[in-house]
Formats: C-alpha cells, sequence, structure tokens
C-alpha cells in the first residue's frame, strides 16, 4: 500500500514482526494483492501458483503468503526498521496465516456473523483517520488494485477477529486489588528519584544575610502562619500572593514540571514522600523559608495524576428482530440531522429512544476518563470537539449516536490512579491469555505443511 495513507489500523494489533506475526488490525490490503477473503471465497492455487499449507482442510497458497511479505517489509520500511531475513519472513508470514485461518474458521463453526453496517462503519473510520470520505477512501483502494469487495471481504475477516478476541480472551481477564498493590510496591521499589517528574509550587519568606536572630524569629513565624493556613487547605495561590518575597504570584508559585533532578535537593527531600496536593513540612534554605505544595508528580510506570475527561451524552439503539442494524443507522442519522437543524433537542431524543440506563438523564454519560468507553466509542467521541455530533457508530452493544458536550484536565483521585492501574495489568494480563489462546487453538488444529513443487 502506498504511503498516501497516513493510517494503516483502526486501533487494534497491527501486522509487525515481534517474535511472532500477530494480524488483527483492520488495514488496507497491499496493492496488487490477489483476492485474499477467507469470507467469501476458497483460495485455491492458480496454476502458476501453489499451496504451501493446509488447515482444517482450507489451503493456504503462496500467493497469499508473498502478499503479506510484501505487506510486513512494507511496514518495516514505513516504519524505518531494518529488513530481517527472507526466510523468517516467510515463516513468521506462514505461522500468521495458519493462525488466522484457525481463528476464522472457530469463529464461523460457533456462527459468528458480521453486518454490513459493522464493515460500513469500518470504512468510515478509517476514512476519517486520513481525512477523506468512503468514496475516496474506495477510489484510492481501487488505484491500488484492490476491488471494494475484496477490501470489504478483507475488513469482514478483521471484525471477525477483533470480535472472537473479546467474546474468547478479553472478556474473561481480571485484574485483584492485590496485584494493583504489588504493582506499585515494585515500582516504588526500582523507581529512580531523580527521573520522578513533579510541579511544586512556593511560597518563600526571604531572609536577608544581614538578618538578626530576632529578624530570623519574627519571618520564621510569619512563614510558619503562611504554612499552618496551606496546611489547612486555604487557596495555595491567594497564600502566594499574601506571603511570598520572590515567587511571580501570577502563576500561583508554581515552579513547572520538570524532573526531580532539577529541582534544589532540599525541595525534593521535603516532597518525596508526599502526593499531588499535599504540604511538605516548612523548608529552610539560605534563601529564607519555603512552604511547598505538591502540585502534580509523575512516575515511569505508575499513573498520571491528571487526564483530560469528556462528558458525552448518547443515544444507543439496539438492533433486533424489529429493527435491523441498518434501520437502526437511518434513524440515529435521521435524529442528528434533526438536532443539527434545531427541530430536536437531543436529550429529549434520547429519553425518548435510547435503550439504555443512561435514557432517564437525556442519554448523559457524566464525566469520563480515557479508557472508560469501548475504543470504537471512544475513538469516535474523541474526534469531536465541543457541541459536535457524531455520525451513527456500531459497539457491541448497539448503534450510538453521540455528542460532545464538553472537555477538562482533572486530578486522578487515589482510587482512579489505581484504576488506571488495573486497566494497565489487564491489558498486560489479556496480551498474555490471547497468546495462550491463539497457541492452544493452533495446536487443535489440523495443519499439513506442504513443499514446493519441484
Amino acid at each position: 500500500m502506498t504511503d498516501r495513507l497516513k493510517h494503516l489500523t483502526l486501533g487494534l494489533l497491527a501486522l509487525t514482526l515481534s517474535g511472532s506475526l500477530s494480524a488483527q488490525g483492520l488495514r488496507l490490503p497491499s496493492a496488487s494483492a490477489p483476492d485474499a477473503s477467507a469470507a467469501t471465497k476458497a483460495n485455491v492455487a492458480t496454476p502458476s501458483d501453489f499451496i504451501v499449507a493446509v488447515v482444517n482442510s482450507e489451503p493456504i497458497t503462496n500467493a497469499e503468503v508473498q502478499r503479506e511479505v510484501l505487506r510486513v517489509r512494507a511496514q518495516l520500511a514505513q516504519q524505518q526498521r531494518p529488513q530481517p531475513d527472507a526466510h523468517l519472513v516467510n515463516q513468521e508470514v506462514l505461522e500468521n496465516l495458519i493462525s488466522i485461518k484457525a481463528q476464522l474458521q472457530s469463529a464461523r463453526e460457533s456462527g459468528m456473523h458480521i453486518e454490513d453496517s459493522a464493515i460500513d462503519q469500518a470504512e468510515q473510520n478509517i476514512a476519517q483517520q486520513n481525512q477523506f470520505d468512503v468514496a475516496e477512501l474506495r477510489r484510492r483502494v481501487a488505484g491500488d488494485g484492490v476491488s471494494v469487495s475484496q477490501f470489504r471481504a478483507e475488513l469482514q475477516d478483521q471484525l471477525m477477529l477483533q470480535r472472537l478476541r473479546e467474546r474468547e480472551v478479553d472478556g474473561r481477564v481480571r485484574v485483584s486489588d492485590l496485584e494493583i498493590d504489588q504493582y506499585v510496591l515494585e515500582k516504588k521499589a526500582n523507581q529512580n528519584p531523580s527521573t520522578t517528574q513533579i510541579n511544586l509550587a512556593q511560597i518563600l519568606v526571604s531572609v536577608p544575610e544581614a538578618a538578626t536572630p530576632t529578624q530570623v524569629e519574627a519571618l520564621r513565624k510569619r512563614a510558619e502562619r503562611a504554612h499552618e493556613r496551606a496546611k489547612a487547605g486555604e487557596d495555595f495561590a491567594a497564600l502566594v500572593r499574601e506571603f511570598t518575597d520572590v515567587t511571580d504570584p501570577a502563576n500561583g508559585g508554581q515552579m513547572g514540571l520538570r524532573e526531580a533532578s532539577r529541582y534544589p535537593v532540599l525541595f525534593v527531600d521535603a516532597t518525596q514522600a508526599l502526593g499531588a496536593g499535599e504540604v511538605s513540612a516548612l523548608v529552610r534554605s539560605p534563601a529564607g523559608f519555603h512552604v511547598l505544595k505538591v502540585v502534580e508528580k509523575s512516575s515511569a510506570g505508575l499513573p498520571v495524576a491528571a487526564v483530560t475527561q469528556s462528558h458525552a451524552r448518547h443515544i444507543l439503539v439496539l438492533p433486533s428482530a424489529k429493527i435491523s442494524e441498518a434501520d437502526a443507522h437511518k434513524k440515529l442519522l435521521d435524529f442528528k440531522k434533526q438536532v443539527l437543524a434545531g427541530t430536536a433537542d437531543f436529550a429529549v431524543l434520547a429519553r425518548d429512544n435510547s435503550q439504555d440506563g443512561s435514557a432517564a438523564q437525556g442519554g448523559d454519560l457524566g464525566w469520563a476518563n480515557p479508557g472508560m468507553f469501548v475504543p470504537e466509542f471512544e475513538a469516535a467521541m474523541n474526534r469531536l470537539a465541543p457541541g459536535e455530533v457524531s455520525d451513527p457508530l456500531t459497539s457491541r452493544f448497539g448503534v450510538h449516536l453521540i455528542q460532545l458536550l464538553e472537555r477538562r484536565k482533572v486530578s486522578l483521585s487515589a482510587e482512579q490512579q489505581r484504576e488506571s492501574i488495573r486497566n494497565l495489568l489487564r491489558e498486560q494480563k489479556i496480551e498474555e491469555a490471547y497468546k495462550t489462546w491463539m497457541a492452544d487453538l493452533r495446536g487443535r488444529a489440523y495443519v499439513e505443511l506442504r513443499e514446493p513443487p519441484q
């Protein structure tokens, strides 16, 4: 595929060479590739081609392998990574295709089906990521020698792989509180304090070099009053304006986020055990008395202390025997037109039509941290500016229409930081569980490797 398309994936696992190859990303087919759809036709070798493997009676041809080899090499070239040995690439690609074939067979045997509207949504998402419409996407795909039906068939297979993984792996992984505690302890034990990023705010009561003991004591008492009020929770910026002698009061006394090694050792020692929002003990330096507050602190491997939250609302329609997924899309698209035209209110439409618990609140989902929604929902929401309404989109829960209300940056509570760690550990466990499940599925498949014809 040419470099005219910036994004070749839909946020899933892209085809990479890292130990073993994994093709779980929604991507565009490579240029001049033969039709590789496992959903629409069997992969039968042409007279100039030959079968290299059979997976449960379904063949894999050399043309398929070489097409994926070209794709891998193109991606490595785009990433400016070295090209590995040709024999290694062929082996890894073949193993990857065997695994994919076994997964698709398992999905179809279980009755899994991908609706046309889900493929439509995948096309639309790829087009949006590349900042053009679906018609332009199809024109460019065709220009690279890939038919629209072939492109959609490959998207269908990749969506099926995604849903299979969600059902068989993702939904079964849990992270305990004990695992979170252990993770935090290990990270703190191995943390290099000098690499911790901190933002401190200070109140400085300066002490002149020639100050008498009486003057020093008076200045100490002044600093202690500021310290007591800061510890009591008074607005720190207001205390800076009232007490500080040097620091720019317009910035609330903040010195900026930087590595701890760029702060005075006295400051780092005084705040090392503190979390965001806490105030240190009174610090004495040659410059005077310092009241220090930790505004922000982040350490490698530990969750960030602040995130950008989104406040959105949605209308959810569940496809059923009464309304197809395609009809649900049409219904929500009509709602969007009404909202944009000012003839209907989003909240009223949500109360009357949304089929989830948020309906009573006009579809309001409240403030949400990154990662709280399923990827396809969050990706669509993140593309919106405040006040904008998305096109209808399909997730595992149904068909949604989203309106973003506002965004804000907030500090995370201790519990929210633990939840961030839970999500991180869950992703790690999912990857391990996926590898185990995939190896088991591969082991249960009948695989016959064939030598090329002489």
